[in-house]
């Protein structure tokens, strides 16, 4: 028994083996029988019976492997630090302009502040492709700084820069020729010489300049490319104090005296100031400032008070706006439109001042006038009473007649009593001065009336100050309207 179980023993590694061959031979078998066109012809029928149209999936692009752009264009084939065509003719780079918005107009800092499309057209045929449908191919700005592009440049710019939210406002597109279409958002602020010897009622003629910062015209030769249709403007653009009336283009040669000639091109536009702000806030409270100042020649000449006041309050005021007027300006060297009509208006109010001063002057001289001749008058008339205090009413022309004298043979010579001096201050005494003192007197207040009456000085200036307003009104409306 022992020996037989041995046997056994010895016999079951082999049967194991052949187990798992056998096993082996049955999966073979199974995968030879598995045909995946009947699989196919199962998956068709079945989509067959449900009904749904066979589709053939697109190719998973992302997975393929492309050539890229830099090797489609050539990039590293080249060397773009120099200009196409370099050695030969010119360039030719054309430009046009989209102007999106005009944002201000500063009359202090003398600049303006624009947003534009400036977009730019040349061939460079080191960037041409080949391509079976001939469409061009769009690009950001990552390209841009591997290639070549105009260096075009702001003259007479103060700030700019170019929009960057949310990416680079940067375009380029390349055509298979090689021709290449260059755009970019920039905002400036440039330089503008204003000219306002007729501010407010001026125009200004503001001018944008384009040039090429080192190539000569022997090298890039900037053009517009659609002459005057090259620069088109949004028709919503707006200023709160200009009217803008038109947009041109223009071009020329630039020369430095250092590096040679330049193509320049010029965006320009004339803007025409509107008038109505500065009529409300200048020009009419000048003119009621003025046309108060004459109220003082109705106000009674001894109410002192009131003509002072009411003249120093109207030239403090004309201080004031002359002051604000000035304030929002640049200190230039000469006279403006508006300067001209304030100081005239200043003037006008100030010399109703003066002419009060006069008035008041004058009446203070007449007074002490008439005070002296009174004092005269009553000087003689006493030392023509002839000592007669019972007489009431008397006409003397400073001696006394025979007839008086024979009349008054009755009475003394002698001096009055206190008594009878207090009589006489009763007595009311009519003198006539001889006839030529009188003459005399009467021709030197006629030569003297219109000085000495106060009320005719008055008279007078009620009808030459606004006379003479109106009369300046109608010559400066007339020269710079």
């Amino acid at each position: 028994m022992c020996r037989v179980e041995r046997r056994v023993q010895r016999r079951m590694p082999g049967l194991e083996i052949l187990l798992i061959v056998a096993v082996c031979l049955v999966s073979v078998e199974e995968c030879r029988s598995y045909s995946p066109a009947r699989e196919k012809r199962w998956t068709g029928a079945e989509t067959e019976k449900r009904g749904v149209p066979l589709a053939k999936k697109p190719p998973d692009v992302t997975k393929s492997r492309k050539v890229k752009t830099e090797q489609l264009l050539r990039v590293d084939d080249h060397d773009f630090t120099m200009r196409p065509a370099f050695g030969g003719p010119a360039v030719p780079v054309g430009v046009d302009v989209q102007v999106e918005s005009l944002d201000s107009i500063s009359e202090v800092d003398m600049d303006f502040t624009m947003t534009l499309y400036l977009r730019h057209y040349w061939k460079d045929e080191r960037l041409s492709f080949a391509s079976t449908t001939n469409k061009s191919m769009t690009f950001d700005g990552r390209l841009v700084k591997k290639i070549w592009v105009p260096d075009v440049f702001f003259v007479h710019s103060k700030r700019s820069f170019i929009h960057d939210t949310t990416t680079e406002n940067i375009m380029l597109r390349v055509f298979p020729d090689g021709h290449v279409l260059y755009s970019l958002r920039v905002t400036v602020t440039a330089a503008c010489n204003m000219d306002f010897s007729r501010f407010p009622l001026d125009s200004q003629t503001c001018s944008l300049e384009l040039e090429s910062y080192a190539y000569t015209d022997e090298d890039l030769m900037l053009y517009w490319k659609s002459g005057d249709e090259s620069l088109s403007t949004d028709d919503r653009i707006s200023l709160s104090q200009f009217l803008i009336q038109k947009f041109h283009t223009t071009s020329r040669l630039a020369f430095y005296s250092s590096t040679g000639w330049y193509n320049r091109l010029y965006i320009n536009f004339t803007l025409r100031r509107h008038i109505f702000f500065f009529l409300l806030q200048t020009y009419f409270p000048a003119t009621l400032m003025v046309m108060l100042s004459w109220v003082s020649f109705w106000i009674d000449r001894r109410a002192v008070p009131a003509r002072v006041s009411l003249g120093i309050t109207t030239v403090l005021t004309m201080s004031t706006i002359i002051t604000g007027v000035n304030a929002s300006m640049p200190r230039v060297s000469y006279i403006k439109a508006v300067d001209i009509y304030l100081w005239v208006s200043f003037v006008f109010v100030f010399l109703s001042v003066l002419e009060y001063a006069a008035v008041n002057y004058l009446s203070t001289v007449q007074d002490r006038r008439e005070r002296k001749l009174r004092e005269r008058l009553r000087a003689q008339s006493l030392s023509c009473t002839c000592g007669l205090p019972h007489t009431r009413t008397m006409m003397l022309d400073g001696t006394c007649s025979e007839a008086d004298t024979n009349s008054l043979a009755g009475y003394t010579d002698a001096p009055m009593m206190p008594q009878e001096v207090d009589k006489r201050e009763h007595m009311v005494v009519h003198l006539s001065v001889s006839n030529a003192s009188t003459a005399t007197k009467k021709k030197g207040l006629r030569n003297f009336s219109i000085i000495q009456n106060t009320h005719v000085i008055d008279k007078y200036s009620r009808m030459i100050f606004p006379g003479s307003y109106i009369f300046f009104n109608l010559i400066y409306w007339s020269v710079y309207c």
